[in-house]
């Protein structure tokens, strides 16, 4: 054998060696804890983080977690535009717009909250979208997301705008106080109004789930294979997950395993949302949380779903989603 056959040879097996060893070693490397940022809403947005929440604050978690918990999405965006928060459970559509806002520099990592709207009547005439024809609906956000749904699933269902009317009040609470005087009356309410309003008050029920309505529309209609109408995601700052990629994917870990324990645990989750402020009473969370829908939703079902709801509310003002609807790159597929 030449000498150079063996030195090259030599070197080749040292290098062989080298890169093993390195990888050992990397393998046996433990990762360093992340803190975490996390917003979110006082609302059904935020219970699919409230064992999280829980288990952070006891310390089980391998990341330790900063949570901040505001009543309006108009505190929040600042602060993940600021880079103050790293996560944040916010509204769909408002995901769109601060996608947009910071020119592409938020991610969807999964869909936190599916629909939350509920017709709610005291009328025994109301069973089907059909019979909401020649009705007054009481509803809130005159110009956003809940109109824009519900004028989605009607016009699918064949009612136009000539066929009913929509009377917008400020509060959800107004909607409620009026289903409460007259029980023939038709609102359109989210969790845990619902709940409130209907053990408030025997006379009403839930006529319609509009989750139940979207899937039909969706799925039976359409063709699709639509998981239902979306509400609530949660969204990532790229530089953050572009640095920590495995502490978002230990999040996401953290968040379904929250989203299992209270759809599983539903009294042990009525503690929590109460002790949160999200919900007053814990009998209301223990009937609103079923109800609300909690999820958590990954990689390309995610895309579908919200894809398909952002569709539908640029078509009704595309101001709701940003302007238009965002690129590819604002969803996180693994």
């Amino acid at each position: 054998m030449k000498k150079a056959d063996y030195r090259n040879k030599k070197v080749a097996l040292l290098l062989v060696l080298v890169l093993t060893l390195g990888a050992m070693t990397g393998c046996g490397k433990e990762r360093q804890a992340v803190n975490v940022r996390v917003g979110s809403l006082k609302g059904p947005t935020s219970m699919g983080i409230l064992f999280l929440m829980d288990r952070a604050e006891k310390g089980e978690t391998e990341d330790t977690y900063e949570f901040r918990m505001t009543t309006g999405a108009d505190e929040l965006l600042p602060l993940m535009v600021k880079g103050e928060l790293d996560i944040a459970l916010i509204p769909a559509n408002v995901a769109a717009v601060l996608y947009q806002r910071t020119e592409g520099g938020i991610a969807v990592i999964d869909i936190n909250t599916l629909g939350v709207l509920q017709v709610v009547t005291g009328t025994s005439e109301v069973e089907s979208v059909a019979d909401l024809k020649g009705r007054t609906i009481y509803l809130t956000g005159k110009g956003t997301t809940p109109e824009a749904s519900l004028k989605f699933v009607l016009e699918v269902n064949g009612l136009s705008e000539a066929d009913y009317t929509l009377e917008f009040k400020s509060e959800a609470t107004e909607v409620a106080a009026i289903l409460a005087e007259n029980t023939d009356a038709v609102g359109l309410l989210p969790q845990p109004f619902v709940t409130a309003a209907l053990m408030q008050n025997d006379a009403l029920r839930m006529a319609l789930d509009m989750n139940e309505e979207w899937l039909r529309v969706e799925n039976e209609l359409k063709g699709g294979r639509s998981n239902g109408m979306v509400t609530g995601v949660t969204v990532v700052r790229k530089e953050f997950l572009e640095e920590h990629p495995e502490a978002v994917e230990e999040f996401l870990k953290e968040h379904a395993l929250s989203v299992e324990a209270i759809n599983g645990d539903v009294a042990a989750g009525a503690a929590l949302a109460v002790a949160a402020g999200i919900v007053a009473k814990e009998p209301i969370a223990e009937r609103a949380v079923p109800e609300c829908h909690i999820t958590c939703i990954t990689g390309e079902d995610m895309k579908a779903d919200l894809s398909a709801y952002l569709d539908v509310l640029a078509g009704f003002d595309e101001s709701l989603v940003g302007g238009k609807v965002p690129e590819d790159d604002f969803y996180y597929i693994r």
